[in-house]
């Protein structure tokens, strides 16, 4: 994405879920951008996204459309999607090997303006198979309810280190 980025804050958690990332969102932008800078997981899995609203409340209803394509480099793509799910799944791979490293650039667009949806993009590198199996995914979703959003919660795994950072775009 073109444009200049402005750190706005990290976030980081120990032997857990799910990670909140809290009052990241301001009227300041109406785009941010999110990378995950460092997982090591105890099981592999996808990772997956939702929305906190404005009282930092994880909003886990049925109000997520999404689509995403699983690009794997030993196999034929998946194209996977949903309407009416309870969050964003799948916009990032990691496996059970600490040594596998994935990341990848997500970016949210207006959490902040309570008369629109939120909708979300990204795109992400992971691997799949500990040694042998890369993967690429490329996301998008929507939260269908127009509210202000001021986080979002990253779950999905089990991490033993997870460590986010979010960006402002302008």
């Amino acid at each position: 994405m073109k444009g200049s980025l402005r750190f706005i804050k990290s976030a980081s958690g120990t032997s857990v879920s799910s990670l909140d990332v809290t009052n990241c969102f301001s009227a300041d932008y109406d785009v941010y951008a999110f990378s995950i800078d460092k997982v090591d997981a105890q099981a592999g899995g996808y990772f997956n996204l939702r929305f906190l609203d404005s009282g930092g409340t994880v909003i886990s209803a049925s109000e997520y459309d999404y689509a995403n394509l699983i690009m794997l480099a030993y196999s034929s793509f998946i194209e996977n999607r949903a309407t009416s799910g309870t969050g964003i799944e799948r916009i990032m791979r990691k496996s059970a090997t600490s040594s596998d490293i994935g990341g990848g650039y997500h970016y949210v667009f207006n959490p902040n303006d309570s008369s629109s949806y939120t909708f979300y993009q990204g795109q992400s590198g992971g691997s799949i198979i500990s040694g042998s199996g890369l993967v690429g995914l490329k996301s998008i979703g929507v939260h269908k309810s127009a509210e202000q959003i001021t986080g979002f919660q990253l779950y999905g795994a089990t991490f033993d280190t997870l460590e986010v950072s979010v960006y402002g775009v302008k």
